[in-house]
């Protein structure tokens, strides 16, 4: 693993657990809500990618129909997003969405919209994403999405993959053998 992702995650960890710190909620309370935008924010990135990679193909498609408009073909629907392994993330459930909302904004109520949204869009999901975003304050909520936003767009999905599981692994740790007893580190398991 590169020692910048070694390095964002303890910067990320750091941060977390300075709030969880500060914050009224018991370690396995914090944990879910910090797992959820982490997810929130790797999905997002998923989605962007894919939907990049579909305009591309249509305008690939318009070109090889000689400039002729893909304007009569069916609007990208969810599907679309499934048939590539992805997840169909609806426009108000997206990080930079949730990052950009005014100030005053109920981020509880919106993030947990957010996950609500991203399960009606993906059936799968369905009643297992995290939804107890109003547990925290505004306050955190937004500085927990700033300090996720800086997880670069550009590293590759094994980098999320890693930094969850480090998430995972501290929360386990955090939390004495109870809150990890259904954990096994990656050392372990290689």
């Amino acid at each position: 693993m590169s020692a910048n992702i070694k390095n964002l995650e303890n910067r990320l960890w750091e941060a977390a657990d300075h709030m969880r710190a500060n914050s009224p909620l018991r370690l396995n309370e914090f944990a879910e809500p910090v797992l959820g935008l982490i997810f929130l924010k790797f999905a997002g990135v998923k989605h962007s990618k894919s939907e990049k990679e579909l305009a591309e193909k249509r305008k690939n498609k318009a070109k090889k129909l000689g400039g002729a408009s893909v304007s009569r073909e069916r609007p990208v629907s969810s599907a679309d997003y499934h048939a590539r392994g992805t997840l169909f993330i609806p426009e108000k459930a997206r990080f930079s969405y949730l990052i950009e909302l005014p100030e005053g904004t109920d981020m509880g109520r919106a993030v947990n919209d957010a996950m609500k949204g991203i399960e009606a869009e993906n059936k799968e999901l369905a009643g297992i994403l995290p939804k107890t975003f109003q547990k925290l304050d505004n306050r955190s909520i937004i500085t927990l999405l700033k300090n996720f936003n800086q997880i670069p767009d550009d590293i590759e999905g094994d980098a999320f993959g890693k930094i969850y599981e480090y998430f995972l692994g501290k929360f386990a740790l955090a939390d004495g053998t109870r809150g990890g007893e259904f954990f096994t580190p990656t050392s372990i398991v290689k």
